[in-house]
């Protein structure tokens, strides 16, 4: 009896499991609502006062949520009996002996909603991800795009950070990042990309893009990187298929670094000597419009107490504003932080210079604390 026992529980844990994932059988919600439909046509009956006819709609829009279509179709058939029924119990229309019978508008508003229900159930059933999982599906995605935006840890005497923040407060971006440490943990590499489009129209191709460009990084050469990137895009054949990316690569021993562009802004660079800020712009084209393309690096090196920020257009861009205007804003804003250091300085960057932009914004700053 016992080993039955945990047989039926280890069973029951498991379709529970399943059913919970879209794994398993509909067949309990549809069991459920079943039995939800005669009990509502008898609670009209009885007390129509109480419970109008119309309160069908309730299981038929809760079956067009957890049901599959072929499944949906059979409570419709229920739900339908039970109009019958009632109707003929109650009356309908003029003839009603009670306050509430079956009115064509009653009829109408269940029919609406099944309408409703089986639209939902097909799309469902198109997209193949039952509603028990489309919302931790998206939740899924979303960490994960966090999580391959996470920087690594770097040695004393360095400092960074990145702020991301979505068009709209969407929880998707189209800019994105990826970071690793190179050749032993000597070398920073960082590549921050812009996917054309934004929001959520952008959010499945950065995904895409965010892990391609996570597993290309530190396995090839820096200068091989964004011609493989470049190639990777010209593969999908996307009607929106460019994307800009900015890749930079660090000596954390000696603060010398490259920069290589894809069409993408001129990172800006503090110099805690002069206190000035200098534009870092390398040539190259966007990714994915051709092919062939050559990437050339601008070399600079970061001394003690001197800041290297990386950022997207929507923190610059703007309508009727120059570019360059744009550039001066950030720079501008970033001076406020020379005197107490740059700690937690993205976020608020971005509060100061593009808050209310219906763009996307990414800003990446990457210090070398002064020696003491």
């Amino acid at each position: 009896m016992r080993k039955r026992w945990h047989r039926a529980r280890t069973g029951l844990r498991k379709s529970a499991v399943d059913y919970f994932r879209g794994d398993g059988s509909d067949w309990v919600a549809f069991a459920g609502l079943f039995l939800t439909v005669p009990a509502i046509a008898v609670g009209t009956i009885v007390g129509p006062e109480w419970c109008d006819p119309a309160a069908l709609v309730l299981p038929v829009i809760a079956g067009g949520l957890v049901l599959r279509p072929a499944t949906l179709l059979l409570l419709y058939a229920s739900a339908t009996a039970a109009l019958v029924v009632e109707s003929l119990v109650l009356g309908s229309g003029p003839t009603s002996q009670v306050p509430v019978g079956v009115t064509p508008g009653t009829v109408l508003t269940v029919a609406a909603a099944g309408l409703f229900g089986l639209v939902i159930a097909q799309f469902r059933s198109r997209v193949g991800v039952p509603w028990r999982r489309g919302g931790t599906m998206l939740f899924d995605l979303r960490e994960r795009i966090r999580v391959q935006s996470r920087l690594p840890h770097l040695p004393s005497g360095w400092h960074h950070e990145m702020a991301l923040r979505p068009a709209g407060g969407q929880s998707f971006s189209g800019d994105f990042v990826v970071a690793a440490r190179t050749h032993g943990g000597r070398t920073l590499e960082v590549v921050l990309t812009d996917v054309s489009g934004k929001g959520m129209d952008a959010g499945s191709r950065a995904l895409l893009l965010s892990g391609a460009f996570g597993g290309l990084l530190g396995s090839l050469p820096p200068h091989a990187f964004l011609p493989a990137a470049n190639g990777y895009l010209l593969r999908q054949d996307w009607d929106e298929g460019f994307a800009t990316s900015i890749h930079l690569v660090l000596d954390l021993d000696s603060g010398d670094y490259e920069l290589f562009s894809a069409g993408h802004l001129p990172a800006v660079q503090l110099h805690s000597g002069t206190g000035q800020w200098e534009e870092k712009a390398a040539e190259g084209p966007l990714l994915g419009v051709y092919d062939g393309c050559q990437f050339d690096p601008v070399k600079g090196s970061l001394a003690p107490g001197d800041v290297l920020m990386l950022y997207t257009d929507g923190l610059v861009e703007a309508a009727g504003r120059d570019l360059s205007e744009g550039i001066d804003r950030l720079t501008g804003e970033a001076d406020r932080y020379v005197p107490g250091g740059f700690e937690g300085a993205a976020w608020h960057l971005i509060e100061a210079v593009a808050k209310d932009v219906n763009d996307d914004r990414a800003l990446l700053l990457l210090s070398r604390k002064p020696t003491t």
